[in-house]
């Protein structure tokens, strides 16, 4: 009893870090949410009113007719699970090639893959403006979508569960007569589904949420994706009205939340999923 009591009291600074970063975390969402259904005096208020007396559910379809919302989510899915489908495939064929394929050089291909991931994406815009201008893509779904394809983070992390999977198994798919590909579809990419999951996952919320290549590589309404267009319910001049903004932004937020409280169960396992085998 005493034993369990010590090792309780032990945990107690760690609960406490927890409940610490939670409430980082939860205030702000909590705030945002709230605020949606406020009015601007009630936001402006201190001491704070947490909790809207008479929530304002108009703020909604406020800043849904402030901007085409409509289009706005149109092109960010199709950004969104054009990008997330292309980095997949990309990651996971790069990083089977560099695992299962004998190909003189790879530990260095892969060592300019890992030098990838310490260049800032502010550092590529300029060059990617450049050639998608040259090409004709300003302001077009390609322009949106290809630039932001490659991932070295994805390929580092199928490669790293990769070098951990059965080669009995494995070699028993190629003495069967599997090849390459077949070998990837059916064998390799099912034994990885958890680090597909998650590299899906981190890819799609990233695209979700980009905010600075589409405001640059786009320049019309209707080419704007849903980060960009929160930024239409801001006033140039005057009092912003923070009700239908918050509003606006839980159009941004919500439908990440939902996937990620889906599919969370997968972000850790994939992550951590052969990525300390060197």
């Amino acid at each position: 009893m005493a034993a369990k009591s010590w090792r309780l009291l032990r945990q107690l600074p760690w609960y406490g870090l927890m409940l610490v970063a939670v409430f980082a975390i939860g205030l702000p969402l909590f705030w945002v949410a709230t605020g949606s259904l406020k009015t601007t005096r009630e936001i402006y208020t201190f001491p704070p009113v947490w909790l809207p007396q008479h929530p304002r559910w108009d703020n909604f379809s406020a800043a849904w007719h402030a901007a085409p919302f409509g289009r706005f989510y149109l092109n960010s899915i199709i950004v969104t699970l054009a990008d997330t489908a292309a980095k997949l495939f990309f990651a996971l064929t790069t990083a089977y090639a560099l695992v299962f394929l004998n190909i003189r050089g790879r530990n260095l291909v892969f060592l300019f893959v890992l030098a990838a991931l310490f260049v800032p994406v502010q550092v590529t815009l300029l060059p990617n403006y450049l050639t998608v201008g040259r090409l004709g893509w300003i302001n077009t779904y390609f322009g949106l979508i290809v630039p932001m394809m490659p991932v070295a983070f994805g390929t580092f992390l199928f490669r790293q569960h990769f070098r951990t999977l059965s080669r009995e198994v494995l070699d028993a798919a190629v003495i069967d007569g599997c090849g390459h590909w077949r070998l990837l579809w059916d064998v390799v990419l099912p034994m990885s589904r958890p680090v597909a999951v998650t590299v899906g996952l981190l890819a799609l919320v990233g695209r979700w949420n980009d905010f600075l290549w589409p405001l640059v590589v786009t320049n019309t309404v209707e080419m704007r994706t849903l980060p960009v267009g929160i930024t239409y319910l801001y006033q140039v001049e005057g009092v912003q009205n923070w009700g239908p903004i918050f509003a606006g932004t839980l159009f941004v937020m919500v439908p990440v939340l939902l996937v990620y409280i889906v599919a969370q169960r997968w972000i850790v396992s994939g992550i951590t999923s052969g990525a300390v085998k060197g």
